[in-house]
């Protein structure tokens, strides 16, 4: 840095350059404290770069501490145009040591705590392949079909579904290590390339697909491009940032307790849970298959009801009633901001109040069936890959271990009772309910503030999963600028018809 030339069309103020060599040195050294510091307080001091703006110095300060560290770099040449006595831009071109170009653009003002950022846009070189959302990528991976519905649309495929001459790595490392080459693609995959679509790449997942969250410690964490700083959501984490980042404009996925709908509200996307096996499941690492389905997230609807209609060529197809209902208990239990949006959101519609029952009660019998059969499907191999999976993942698996069978069929048993009363009180109607409790939580949320998030949107999210019913996420809802789904989950084979009448919420 002492050596980058400096071009300046005035005289540089006096301490700018020392406050801008401390900044540089605070951030190759890791050194949170100092960078705070050095950019101004309050609510106002903005930072950009391709994964998008952070406002306010908190929000700025909370994404340092869970950076972990910036790329190593060089400055190659420093460029300062003075705007007043206490006021200036300073342009660096940087040299990262992994390779490549960029640029760092900040304004600098001079106060009562000396020269501070009031704003900065980072460049970076840009990767050929972001690890965190993709495993593999081609130009295309699989060619599609020359003509279709679908045709030219790149699709990220989740990491649990086999493609010809790939493996599967189900957000394991370990697991990726011992897949073998598959010799056939999954049917799922196989008729979106059969209406034209192509397959861009294969896209991370979180651990096993055991989680709504996002955060995958082995390859790190999907970017939320619609809420910088924040959880992508899971465990289609890898498909939903492709789409969100434009990189792809189907995210091919699963969802058993909301892992297309989660992803779809934290990211402001369109995500459909189908109807539980109205699309075929072959070539499918599964997690749970009482309630494991397939799904999609795309950034248009038009192209999610294609995505629909090709894959569910030949299944039942019901109709969407014309009545809404709303669970009032289930708004009792969210934020009141989130309440609040949704009911100003829905009260056109003029829905009627039902009553599921007990859905607390529910959801843990839920859990229980879905973590015995996670266990059935995957301990045998996690006992003999103890170290395989961590973190929260872990702790689930290890609770899953212990469930004995009678506690297995006394769940099933309450889940039975349940969807009776579920399906009874939805009957000729469209439940509607927001898709997540909250917007996507920071990406440096203490763990138990995000496992608490999940509870509460598993509560929504579980209703459709018990009844193996469809469910959207429409990107319809915002609370304090991010953006939330509203959600509706219909009868049985009214996939393509909740696409449709989707439509006319917009």
């Amino acid at each position: 840095m002492a050596d980058a030339p400096v071009h300046a069309d005035a005289a540089v103020p006096e301490g700018l350059l020392t406050a801008f060599r401390a900044y540089e040195t605070a951030l190759m050294a890791d050194d949170v404290a100092a960078l705070d510091a050095l950019f101004a307080a309050g609510p106002a001091t903005l930072r950009g770069d391709a994964a998008g703006l952070l406002v306010g110095h908190e929000a700025i300060a909370a994404f340092r501490r869970g950076r972990g560290g910036a790329p190593a770099r060089e400055i190659a040449a420093v460029h300062v145009r003075v705007l007043g006595p206490d006021l200036a831009t300073v342009v660096a071109e940087l040299r990262p040591v992994a390779g490549g170009h960029g640029l760092q653009t900040q304004t600098w003002r001079r106060g009562p705590a000396g020269w501070q950022v009031l704003a900065a846009h980072v460049s970076g070189a840009a990767p050929a392949v972001d690890g965190r959302v993709w495993r593999v990528v081609g130009t295309p991976l699989v060619a599609g079909a020359a003509e279709g519905p679908l045709r030219g649309r790149g699709v990220a495929v989740k990491d649990l579904f086999a493609i010809a001459g790939q493996r599967i790595g189900a957000g394991v490392p370990a697991h990726l290590a011992e897949a073998p080459v598959e010799s056939s693609t999954a049917s799922a995959v196989q008729v979106l390339l059969d209406a034209g679509a192509e397959v861009t790449g294969i896209a991370r997942t979180d651990e096993l697909a055991y989680s709504i969250a996002g955060a995958n410690p082995h390859y790190g964490t999907p970017p939320n491009a619609r809420v910088p700083g924040a959880l992508p959501g899971g465990s289609s984490s890898g498909p939903a940032s492709a789409v969100a980042l434009g990189q792809a404009a189907i995210g091919l996925a699963t969802d058993t307790a909301g892992s297309v709908r989660v992803p779809a509200s934290y990211q402001g996307l369109w995500g459909l849970r189908t109807t539980r096996g109205r699309i075929a499941r072959d070539g499918l690492v599964p997690l749970a298959p009482s309630f494991d389905t397939v799904g999609w997230l795309t950034r248009e609807r038009a192209v999610l009801a294609a995505c629909s209609r090709v894959s569910g060529r030949g299944a039942p197809a019901a109709a969407a009633p014309d009545v809404f209902a709303v669970d009032p208990g289930l708004l009792d239990g969210l934020d009141a901001d989130v309440a609040d949006v949704f009911r100003a959101r829905v009260a056109r519609l003029t829905p009627e109040a039902v009553d599921p029952g007990d859905v607390a009660e529910a959801l843990e019998a839920f859990r229980v069936v879905q973590a015995a059969e996670a266990w059935a499907e995957h301990g045998a191999w996690l006992t003999a890959h103890p170290k395989a999976v961590s973190g929260a993942v872990a702790e689930r698996i290890r609770a899953a271990a212990g469930i004995d069978a009678d506690e297995a069929a006394r769940a099933r048993d309450a889940l039975d009772g349940a969807r009776e009363r579920f399906a009874a009180a939805l009957e000729g109607a469209v439940l509607l309910l927001p898709s997540t409790a909250a917007p996507a939580p920071r990406s440096t949320a203490p763990a138990d503030e995000v496992d608490r998030a999940r509870s509460a949107t598993l509560r929504l999210t579980c209703i459709a999963a018990i009844l193996g019913a469809p469910a959207l996420s429409a990107p319809l809802l915002e609370v304090g600028g991010a953006p939330l789904g509203l959600c509706l989950v219909g009868p049985r084979d009214s996939d393509d018809a909740l696409v449709h009448l989707a439509a006319s919420l917009g």
